[in-house]
């Protein structure tokens, strides 16, 4: 568990605040990842939707049990 939080970092910290520092890259992800403006906001907040969401399916699948 501890590897896939230190791999969900880096991706963060390569996503959001490396691009701007980094050279120019010649892959097309990286092309795309240094010029949108998104992906600063929306990789922070992915995390913190996914968990509201895990939160709503649990809770539907425990309302859903004692129907």
């Amino acid at each position: 568990m501890a590897h896939l939080g230190s791999i969900c970092f880096l991706g963060f910290l390569y996503a959001a605040i490396l691009p701007r520092f980094l050279m120019v890259s010649e892959n097309h992800v990286g092309i795309a990842i240094q010029s949108g403006r998104y992906y600063c906001y929306l990789v922070p907040l992915t995390p913190p939707l996914l968990v509201v969401a895990v939160y709503f399916h649990q809770l539907s699948m425990k309302l859903f049990k004692h129907v």
